[in-house]
């Protein structure tokens, strides 16, 4: 079986996240630019008294396909390169995926993905 792991982290964590997952061989990836928010709602402050805020913050959307057997090497190199234990730490999520085609070879399943 093949699953798509989506993580959501912070910005200045791409580098060090880059670094763990080339350390347990994922070399394959999407990186988007993407902005939302979660239980905090944004971000808040006061400034010339007056509460101002930022309701979407700017964040890395990392989606990385991989075998089964890879899933739990990811999440725990995801989670070791972000985990800061402050609220904004981000995101990871697990999804099954269907069917997967190498668009150049005609090849499927996990021949496609390497």
């Amino acid at each position: 079986m093949i699953k798509e792991i989506i993580a959501i982290i912070r910005t200045g964590k791409w580098a060090e996240t880059l670094v763990k997952l080339e350390e347990i061989g994922i070399a394959g990836f999407t990186r988007q630019r993407v902005y939302g928010r979660g239980k905090q709602r944004g971000l808040r402050y006061s400034a010339d008294g007056e509460d101002k805020g930022i309701s979407f913050l700017p964040k890395w959307m990392v989606t990385i396909v991989v075998e089964d057997s890879k899933v739990d090497a990811v999440v725990a190199a995801l989670i070791k390169a972000n985990r800061t234990g402050e609220i904004g730490d981000g995101k990871i999520f697990i999804c099954p995926v269907a069917e997967s085609v190498r668009i150049r070879t005609n090849e499927s399943e996990e021949y496609a993905l390497n």
